[in-house]
């Protein structure tokens, strides 16, 4: 778009290197603290660089804006002469070929033939109507290694009239071959000290695309205040984003638009992996990120696949740092050595094998791998000598750490009491609801489904109520249901023709006794209706003898294996990451990266539509992990649109009024957030409702900041775009819906920030983070069973009898099955090296934002944070919160802000970024 030929301008030879230290950096790691006065400025780069061994170091280097300007800028009679240090990261691992790259950019950049940019004054030209504007080339010999070998810097001079004013944008070529990584631009030389245009951001080759890109100031404004120079940039900038929704997009480019979930199947590879489209009036979903492919050769509606390890389209600022690919990488390598073993062993044997014994279980932490069909002894001990030899050196990479479940009792999973703690304090703590009403009845359709009243009846539960009777129980709020029954009923039928599947629709009562303890009761195992059985609904008890006991293991099992599921695919992909992947593509089509808005929601989205685009690939696609290793299989993401379009509202995924919807909570205006909760030891709640509390106090302030005057949300044209767009394009499917929230006031803004902020940070962390400690352990809840229970006429029963063990093990995933998911919930459980959680949003934020009213606004949300942390760690510490303490339970620390690498159970990062 601008295609000025660099003027010739005189250049200093010196060019200034920052001093920057460490072994690895990331954007997170790079923070600029700026303090302003009128006799002198200081410029205060703060970088916190993680080194090799994961000891963080801070190194602070100040420079004084006055000694700064009296070296390097002096006033001539033509103008002032000002300088613009461009910093560049480059990568962290090196081939031969970059590494010779590096040298031609250095020789490029040093004869004024590598960048080429412009400085366009906030202030308009009277001639030319535009912003005005002066151009250089970015010039610099050979750079000095610094002290940090992934950060070089250069720099353009510029002669600029006295009247200029100051710059608000800054429009940048790439004249290389080969794209860049711009950290920040710094321009000094004007009065006002020091100017940041922080963006940290991939700018493209000009052979890819002929386009100059456009970098604003670090300063926000909403579209009414943009200065007159540089609203044209603005409005320019945001239509370069959305494209034209034509063709493929290419993997340099920055276009982000919408499209259905039209490419999970692999139809031209085989009938097999077809799938449905998912979007749409037949399967409502909420949309994701186009890529522009081609259909396939056999579904004119399916998009073509991309396999690993080629990589998904995103845009290119969306995908990963290279600390990020590396941790990833890593998980992949651990899951193909995790996976190895049982695979080969599967291939070698007649078919996938289940395991026998407890003992093997615990040998996939003890020695790494499982190896043991005693049909197959031959083939086992070839292949655990052979595997012995090539793994000789890297065995313990085979090895799973042992789970937090386990970890401190390795029988907790059997208690009654762990299985309803589970329910409160779990991976999955999101789907318990207070049971208002009684009896239960169905909302399916009673000509297919069968007579909708549940078998569970009066008598059945009051024998476990201690003396009161139902009526009783409900008015105390003391009896509780995880009901998945309407939610997978219509789709058991389906699941069980699956080869090694067999589930039913679970209903699970629980009573909260005078002691303060949860616990099961009953629970109803129902198949579809058939013409012998019109009323297939099993009834189970905790019993008191040997084989009631193991038929109510089983039936547990299936009620976690359900629960499983259900996390998985409504509460984890579909109300986290898939949900927010149309805000986050609405954000960067309507709203400019200078809107407070955008810069409020900027940490929230990284990393978000990479590791989506990764899910589609490798997931939640045709023949992927969660078909395989989840009891929906192949129907999965035809259950995850059911439950999109029966359950989601956008106003329920507020955290209060979830919890008030699933009768958790009841309104008392006396209370904090107006509400009380009916069990007070239920963890997820009470810590998430400190988070959340924290969350929306910060965003108020942040909203009331740049909307105190009248009107001024209503005319904030950007913001208005937005949330049509995330209603009218990101979830079309439910855009007539009435309980979409208004937009008219600060309040309706601050509403809506707190809850998207809400999903990517505090409720994805309690639903994911804690996806290997609750689930690494296969019997603890199981992804999918492959037995129903034996009935006393069936002829297993008797196998049953004489081998309840074996029974239940052979009910549990196969050892395959279970490594893969084992694998990917390890992967899933990690944080990265370079991991942004949000009691860091202060450092985070002071690189894109220059308001010091705003950088006090997180600064105390970062405080309350650290004081949340502390009230989270003494309630782990109360013996009356049973859920939280006790022998052998662990903490509740899912949502304690702050965590290390690696699989932690806790920490709350800014963005879902796994």
């Amino acid at each position: 778009m601008f295609t000025s030929q660099p003027r010739s301008t005189k250049l200093p030879s010196d060019i200034h290197q920052h001093v920057l230290t460490g072994d690895r950096i990331s954007r997170r790691k790079i923070s600029q603290i700026h303090s302003h006065s009128h006799k002198s400025c200081c410029l205060k780069v703060k970088a916190v660089i993680q080194s090799g061994n994961d000891n963080k170091t801070t190194k602070l280097v100040e420079k004084s804006k006055e000694e700064s300007n009296n070296e390097l800028f002096v006033s001539s009679g033509k103008g002032i002469d000002v300088k613009a240090v461009i910093t560049l990261r480059k990568k962290m691992k090196e081939k031969i070929t970059d590494k010779i790259e590096d040298q031609w950019e250095s020789l490029m950049n040093g004869i004024g033939r590598g960048i080429l940019i412009q400085l366009i004054s906030e202030d308009i030209d009277p001639v030319t109507k535009s912003g005005k504007f002066v151009e250089s080339c970015v010039r610099g010999w050979l750079s000095k290694p610094s002290d940090h070998p992934y950060i070089v810097e250069y720099a353009a001079n510029f002669t600029v009239p006295r009247d200029f004013g100051r710059p608000g944008a800054i429009i940048i070529t790439n004249l290389l071959d080969k794209e860049i990584h711009l950290v920040q631009i710094v321009v000094h030389g004007f009065n006002e000290g020091p100017l940041f245009f922080n963006v940290n951001t991939w700018i493209h080759s000009q052979k890819d695309n002929p386009e100059s890109r456009i970098i604003f100031q670090n300063q926000a404004y909403r579209p009414s205040q943009t200065p007159a120079g540089i609203k044209d940039l603005r409005r320019q900038d945001l239509l370069s984003i959305c494209g034209n929704g034509k063709g493929e997009r290419k993997l340099h480019e920055r276009i982000y638009d919408y499209d259905v979930y039209n490419d999970l199947g692999n139809p031209d590879k085989s009938a097999d992996l077809a799938r449905p489209l998912v979007g749409g009036k037949e399967r409502p979903y909420p949309r994701r990120c186009r890529t522009g492919r081609g259909p396939t050769k056999t579904d004119p509606l399916a998009e073509s696949r991309i396999e690993k390890p080629h990589p998904v389209y995103v845009p290119r600022d969306e995908t990963f740092e290279e600390i990020k690919q590396n941790t990833f990488s890593a998980g992949r390598l651990k899951a193909l050595l995790h996976n190895l073993v049982p695979l080969i062993a599967a291939t070698l044997s007649s078919s996938d094998i289940p395991f026998t014994n407890f003992s093997d279980i615990d040998k996939l932490y003890n020695d790494g791998f499982v190896l043991n069909d005693d049909d197959n002894s031959q083939k086992s001990k070839f292949l655990s000598d052979t595997l012995g030899k090539v793994f000789s050196i890297s065995k313990r990479l085979l090895k799973y750490e042992i789970p937090a479940i386990i970890k401190r009792d390795r029988f907790a999973w059997l208690r009654d009491n762990e299985f309803a703690r589970q329910a409160l304090a779990g991976v999955n703590p999101v789907n318990i609801e207070l049971l208002r009403e009684f009896p239960i009845v169905s909302k399916l359709d009673p000509a297919v489904y069968g007579p909708p009243d549940s078998a569970i009846t009066r008598d059945l539960i009051e024998q476990e109520l201690n003396g009161l009777s139902i009526e009783e129980a409900i008015e105390d709020k003391r009896l509780f249901i995880l009901d998945y029954h309407d939610m997978l009923l219509p789709f058991i039928g389906k699941m069980n023709s699956l080869p090694g599947r067999k589930a039913y629709a679970s209903r699970t009562i629980f009573f909260y006794t005078s002691r303060g303890v949860l616990k099961p009761i009953i629970i109803e195992l129902s198949l579809p209706p058939t013409p012998s059985s019109p009323r297939n609904k099993r009834i189970f008890s905790h019993g008191h003898d040997a084989t009631n006991h193991w038929i109510w293991n089983l039936a547990k099992a299936h009620v976690c294996s359900n629960d499983a599921g259900v996390h998985q695919l409504v509460n984890h992909w579909l109300r986290t990451h898939a949900c927010m992947e149309p805000y986050i593509i609405a954000t960067h089509r309507q709203l400019s990266s200078m809107h407070p808005i955008y810069k409020l929601l900027h940490p929230h989205m990284r990393y978000t539509l990479e590791i989506n685009a990764l899910a589609r690939q490798g997931l939640i696609n045709g023949g992927g992990v969660i078909e395989a290793c989840f009891s929906p299989g192949k129907y999965s993401m035809e259950i995850s649109s059911a439950a999109y379009k029966s359950m989601w509202r956008f106003d329920m995924e507020a955290l209060p009024a979830d919890l008030i919807r699933r009768g958790m909570a009841v309104e008392d205006p006396t209370m904090p957030l107006g509400l009380k909760l009916v069990i007070e030891d239920y963890p997820y709640a009470a810590d998430g409702l400190l988070i959340w509390s924290a969350i929306k106090e910060y965003v108020e302030s942040y909203v009331e900041h740049y909307y105190s005057d009248p009107n001024s949300v209503t005319s904030d044209v950007e913001l208005q775009g937005w949330w049509n767009e995330i209603k009218n394009k990101g979830h079309p499917d439910k855009k007539d819906e009435p309980w979409w929230p208004k937009l008219v006031t600060k309040e309706d803004l601050s509403g809506i920030l707190t809850t998207m902020i809400w999903i990517a940070s505090g409720q994805h962390a309690a639903i994911n983070f804690g996806q290997y400690p609750f689930g690494g352990y296969v019997p603890n809840r199981p992804t999918l069973m492959r037995k129903l229970i034996p009935h006393e006429e069936d002829h297993s029963y008797e196998n049953f009898i004489f081998h309840p063990e074996k029974t239940f093990l052979a009910s549990l995933p196969t050892q395959l099955q279970a490594t893969k998911v084992m694998a990917v919930q390890d992967t899933l459980s990690t944080h990265s090296a370079d991991e942004e959680y949000m009691h860091q949003l202060h450092e985070i934020q002071r690189f894109f934002i220059n308001d010091h009213e705003v950088l006090k606004i997180f600064e105390r949300f970062c405080a309350k944070l650290a004081e949340i942390e502390d009230t989270i760690n003494q309630r782990n510490k109360d013996i009356h919160l049973k859920n939280r303490t006790g022998a052998g339970v662990p903490p509740y620390e899912l949502l304690l802000p702050t965590s290390g690498p690696g699989v932690t159970c806790r920490g709350i990062p800014n963005s879902i970024s796994i």
